[in-house]
């Protein structure tokens, strides 16, 4: 089952803060939208209750927790990584969309990475880990500017797990 990760960090690989995004980003959300739209997405508890609406239309959420009494309607619920893993098809990309232990988690597992680097550095308590180069290959960038955000420079990348040698 091929696994991507979409994220958006900043400089210093802060993700988010207070269970929060640091920023609002148009084209990011828009980005975000388009690549997972039709597919399963797989995140944490908290991530799913930091959605504004919940769960996300035209996808399927897989929300893992430790508490088997939670049960959240149009979801499908995981109590681990192996068990979301297991409510993915084999042949289908799944998204995992967050938090900071899901995507530690699910690095190591994962084939491609949708990134929205932002080049600016936040205080925040929710960090991206570290992309390793020698494992990591960057096959896109395209580089924008948000006007409605004072002119905040950005990119969208794509990486792919480079195989081993």
């Amino acid at each position: 089952m091929p696994i991507s990760i979409i994220v958006a960090v900043a400089e210093n690989n802060a993700i988010g803060k207070d269970n929060d995004l640091l920023w609002h980003i148009s084209d990011d959300l828009k980005r975000f939208k388009k690549i997972t739209t039709g597919h399963k997405i797989i995140m944490g508890k908290n991530t799913f209750l930091s959605l504004p609406i919940r769960p996300l239309p035209n996808r399927t959420s897989v929300v893992i927790t430790d508490d088997p009494e939670d049960n959240y309607e149009g979801c499908i619920m995981a109590f681990s990584i192996e068990d979301a893993m297991s409510k993915c098809g084999d042949d289908e990309e799944c998204f995992i969309i967050g938090g900071g232990s899901i995507y530690r988690q699910f690095l190591p597992l994962a084939d491609k990475l949708y990134l929205t680097k932002v080049r600016r550095s936040y205080d925040a308590d929710t960090f991206f880990p570290e992309i390793k180069e020698d494992e990591w290959e960057l096959i896109e960038e395209e580089d924008h500017v948000d006007e409605e955000n004072n002119s905040l420079s950005f990119s969208f990348q794509i990486y792919t797990r480079k195989q081993p040698s």
